[in-house]
């Protein structure tokens, strides 16, 4: 094969396995994210014991068609960037390499308890799942929200925890040993399980002072739990201003966050294959 044939047959694969805005992109996304599903499915059934005894040959050879593919689709992301370690010590590159590889190690770990541990990191497939997703725009918003909303999220955490600390601490005065608040710890807990409105019921107040403090403190906790959601709300909102990121990837640095529009690569300056998107 001639220099330029192969120049343009890596960048026709560089563009099917890292862009999402091209058919053949979309297209091989979701064939990736029906295997990743049937991936887990096929980890989760092999964890039943009578499910494994009726199809675990049938579960062992999928298993096995799955991880050929993504065995190649490995080695496609590695040949078809100019810098493959960017790819392979990237987070994405080592969560496929540990997904990869566990039932190739089926070969050499004849223990079974542990080959069931490393069998299950392929579970971790899943979070391919947040990258190929990432074309839907929509997801876009949402992350920019999330984003946005980490410190005010952070602070107010911080603030449920001096009120939990607090309370705990007034409860452990008023209450007591004798009531199963047994420690400032402890009944920083019960705070913060009341707070949550989880309510386990292990520790409850047996003075009618502790159960008004308790009253008040699960009323706060309705509203504890409307406050981040409130925050992300808004950022959402918000998100409309910010500029639209596409799924381009360079195939110089591997660089996916670029702007709709984009001609050149805002980490490297090295040009992004643009044809495929301007018809």
């Amino acid at each position: 094969m001639k220099p330029a044939q192969s120049k343009k047959w890596l960048t026709k694969l560089h563009d099917i396995i890292y862009e999402a805005d091209t058919p053949m992109g979309k297209l091989f996304d979701i064939v990736l994210l029906i295997l990743i599903l049937l991936s887990v499915v096929f980890v989760m059934m092999e964890s039943v014991g009578s499910l494994d005894a009726k199809y675990h040959k049938l579960l062992y050879i999928g298993e096995w068609v799955i991880t050929i593919f993504f065995s190649l689709e490995y080695i496609a992301r590695i040949i078809s960037v100019k810098k493959p370690y960017k790819y392979i010590f990237s987070f994405y590159g080592i969560i496929d390499f540990l997904s990869t590889i566990p039932l190739y190690l089926s070969f050499v770990l004849t223990g079974s308890s542990y080959l069931l541990t490393v069998r299950a990191l392929r579970l971790l497939r899943v979070f391919r799942i947040l990258k190929v997703t990432r074309y839907i725009g929509e997801s876009n918003k949402l992350k920019r929200a999330l984003l946005h909303s980490r410190p005010k999220i952070l602070i107010f955490l911080f603030a449920v925890i001096i009120i939990a600390i607090i309370a705990g601490t007034i409860m452990y005065l008023v209450e007591g040993e004798e009531n199963g608040f047994e420690s400032i710890p402890h009944s920083v807990y019960w705070c913060i399980v009341t707070l949550t409105t989880v309510g386990y019921g292990d520790i409850s107040p047996a003075t009618p002072l502790g159960q008004f403090i308790a009253s008040i403190i699960m009323i706060m906790g309705y509203g504890i739990i409307a406050v981040p959601t409130g925050i992300i709300t808004s950022e959402y909102t918000r998100s409309d201003q910010y500029v639209d990121i596409n799924t381009q990837c360079c195939a110089h640095c591997n660089e996916s966050q670029h702007a709709d529009g984009a001609k050149f690569c805002h980490k490297c300056g090295e040009a992004l294959n643009v044809d495929e998107f301007s018809s």
